[in-house]
């Protein structure tokens, strides 16, 4: 990748990770916990051992239990893993590039500008049903995905471009809050000269949900989360000297506006492919970085990624558990879920904004 060049004046050596690879170690089993638990708990209860079994290729289990499990649950569950893990890495990128502890895909109206994109394309195919993406072929699944992306990117490249002429933060997540305005207004314009039945598709997919997305549809999102976090991967060296300012970046041998670009096209690629499929999902992106620094008192971004796609993880599939009410047929909205989650964590940001501000300065 092109910023591979302008990082070689900035290597520094790995962090030592010390007792932190247990805490690694630990996220990775809750992880995998969470994964299992959330194959086997529903409507039907599924006991783990026989999800284990089932996953092990095992024959002699119900054939029923076989066919929940692969059609129904297991790509939910891998949906709700790429999905926090993609919101989470997008909001640490986009908290340390505006230099902003409250910067998320949400706050900056980054999911508004994917929902745009979706609805100008979605509303008038004429795509109606529970699924908002099941009804297009490949085609229309790519050209709704370019359009989330593409509509997500122009968002934050317009928040970015009007950042730099602004100093304080409180100014740039206003300008976020407008521009979201902005994008939501079109859209109800949009849902205005909609007949009914897409008007009511579009809007339970604003509420979020993992379910909609089937083995087709995840064929193609898997992919993309995958070369969004690949990306992301590349650029913790640039993400750690922005961290600094710019002034220091460009001292250190960055090439800040190719970085910045890289950044950008990573963001709206994870937040706009999450977007299209699941709908616009809040607060996890806010939350996760936050929690990440918390739990391994660290802002390199070497630890904070993975860290970042782990716990994302976790938490993306606690929430669809939540709303999935284990042992109901009924399903809350999962940003209903998310909120209560990210609620509280972004109040705790802003009672230690002090300590945050610090964090965040040059």
């Amino acid at each position: 990748m092109a910023t591979a060049s302008t990082t070689d004046a900035q290597d520094t050596p790995w962090p030592r990770l010390g007792p932190r690879w247990g805490l690694f170690l630990a996220m990775a089993g809750v992880l995998c916990g969470f994964f299992a638990l959330s194959l086997g708990v529903g409507s039907v209860s599924i006991p783990l051992d026989a999800v284990v079994a089932i996953l092990w290729g095992e024959a002699d289990q119900k054939p029923s239990w076989s066919h929940i499990i692969y059609a129904i649950r297991l790509p939910r569950a891998l949906t709700a893993l790429l999905a926090g893990a993609a919101l989470s890495a997008s909001g640490l990128q986009m908290q340390t590039l505006f230099r902003n502890p409250l910067a998320d895909p949400f706050i900056l109206g980054i999911s508004a500008g994917a929902s745009l994109g979706v609805a100008l394309v979605v509303l008038g195919t004429g795509v109606t049903g529970a699924g908002l993406l099941v009804g297009l072929g490949l085609l229309g699944q790519v050209g709704v995905v370019a359009a989330a992306v593409a509509g997500a990117a122009l968002v934050l490249g317009l928040v970015l471009f009007v950042g730099r002429r602004v100093q304080h933060t409180m100014t740039l997540l206003i300008l976020g809050l407008m521009f979201g305005y902005l994008t939501s207004a079109v859209v109800s314009v949009l849902l205005y000269f909609s007949i009914p039945e897409q008007v009511q598709t579009y809007v339970l997919w604003t509420f979020g949900s993992f379910g909609a997305v089937a083995w087709g549809q995840l064929t193609f999102l898997a992919p993309v989360v995958l070369v969004g976090l690949g990306i992301a991967g590349l650029l913790v060296k640039p993400l750690n000297a922005l961290l600094l300012g710019e002034t220091y970046a460009r001292s250190m041998g960055l090439g800040a506006r190719r970085a910045r670009l890289w950044i950008i096209a990573s963001a709206a690629l994870l937040a706009g492919a999450v977007t299209a499929y699941c709908g616009p999902i809040g607060f996890l992106g806010v939350a996760v970085p936050h929690l990440c620094r918390a739990l391994f008192n660290t802002s390199d971004h070497r630890v904070l990624l993975p860290a970042s796609v782990l716990l994302g993880g976790i938490l993306a599939l606690t929430a669809d558990l939540v709303a999935r009410l284990p042992g109901s047929e009924a399903t809350l909205p999962l940003n209903a879920v998310t909120a209560l989650i990210g609620a509280p964590v972004v109040t705790w940001i802003i009672v230690r904004r002090r300590t945050l501000r610090q964090a965040f300065a040059a």
